[in-house]
């Protein structure tokens, strides 16, 4: 049985086998670089082997075959890469740019090559205007149909040091994904760092929040109207009553951001999408939530494999349209209709 079959899946992670694996898409200065400061066995990506419970046990070793499998029982008939690989804690700005692209050039050649099912998105260098480099080299190839930047970055995601960025996607009609996770540059709290990994999952929701309220007071949907943004395993049931905060105090200073002219919550139902995993509504209250939501396009259908944040198959929360949670909305986002394997 196939239960999802024609779906998108907005968020599959492919898993570097180690920092040899990205050797032979770097430039010589930087594949030296390796030993020269003896980074072998270095890893940084979110299922290491010293922590196997990040990944589910039937879902190992969560390599290209193992993803084809997922595809093959789902029946998915397309899925976006999200790589995480750390390539943004890296703080030479130099060094950054190469290990991204090679990241990128690895993804092409070992899953996009391999695997028609499989789009990708372009993981994009920390420094502004080595990101629009990475998008200008890379979005001619249709397989990719992103860029993505970790959601807890240096900066707030709406400043203007961010602006040619999004000129660039907006340039190649590409969306930006926001994903779970962090450079480490600061704590991921407010308050300071936390101590237990129960915190951190708990303050990606605080990031996804300070980033969508950054982009709308800064005026990033009024500059590039056209750019759409996807919330990568930031959860859902934070929105609605965010929303309705980020609204009320709009009404009552929205002299102090004239170019916003519309509510926040307009704003953002025309520019957000978010992906359904997890999706941390209860089933009593999904309509109610999509009711407050107000719009059937937002939510994209996503396993986040092969990390463990559930067991049996992804579900489709109650009432949502199914065609429309399953591909259309995906499938218009990234206009797969144009983005053909290259």
């Amino acid at each position: 049985m196939r239960p999802f079959a024609g779906a998108v899946d907005a968020d599959l992670h492919p898993r570097v086998p180690g920092l040899d694996a990205l050797r032979p898409h770097l430039e010589p200065f930087w594949a030296d670089s390796i030993a020269q400061r003896g980074l072998e066995g270095f890893e940084t990506q979110s299922y290491p082997p010293g922590a196997p419970r990040s990944m589910r046990a039937d879902w190992h070793p969560g390599d290209l075959p193992a993803m084809q499998r997922w595809l093959d029982e789902t029946g998915a008939a397309i899925g976006v890469l999200n790589p995480l690989y750390g390539v943004q804690l890296i703080f030479n700005a130099d060094m950054n740019r190469a290990f991204t692209a090679a990241l990128n050039d690895w993804v092409a050649a070992e899953y996009l090559a391999v695997e028609p099912r499989l789009r990708a998105s372009i993981v994009l260098p920390n420094e502004p205007d080595h990101a629009v480099a990475e998008i200008e080299r890379l979005a001619p190839d249709r397989r990719f149909v992103q860029a993505m930047r970790l959601v807890m970055g240096e900066l707030p995601h709406g400043r203007r040091t961010h602006w040619p960025v999004y000129a660039a996607l907006e340039k190649h009609g590409l969306p930006l994904c926001l994903h779970a996770g962090s450079m480490h540059r600061h704590p991921p709290t407010s308050l300071g760092w936390v101590s237990w990994y129960m915190e951190d999952v708990a303050a990606q929701q605080q990031a996804f929040q300070s980033a969508l309220a950054s982009l709308i007071t800064e005026g990033v949907f009024v500059q590039f109207p056209t750019l759409r943004v996807v919330l990568a395993e930031s959860g859902v049931s934070w929105l609605p009553a965010f929303l309705w905060r980020l609204t009320k105090t709009w009404k009552g200073v929205r002299f102090e951001i004239p170019w916003q002219a519309e509510p926040p919550t307009e704003t953002v139902r025309r520019h957000v999408k978010l992906t359904a995993q997890p999706y941390d509504v209860p089933d009593a209250e999904s309509a109610r939530w999509l009711a407050h939501l107000g719009r059937d396009d937002m939510l994209l259908w996503a396993s986040d494999w092969p990390h463990w944040n559930y067991e049996g198959g992804p579900a489709i929360p109650p009432g949502v349209d199914p065609e429309k949670f399953l591909r259309g909305n995906a499938a218009a986002l990234y206009r797969l209709a144009e983005r053909v394997s290259a």
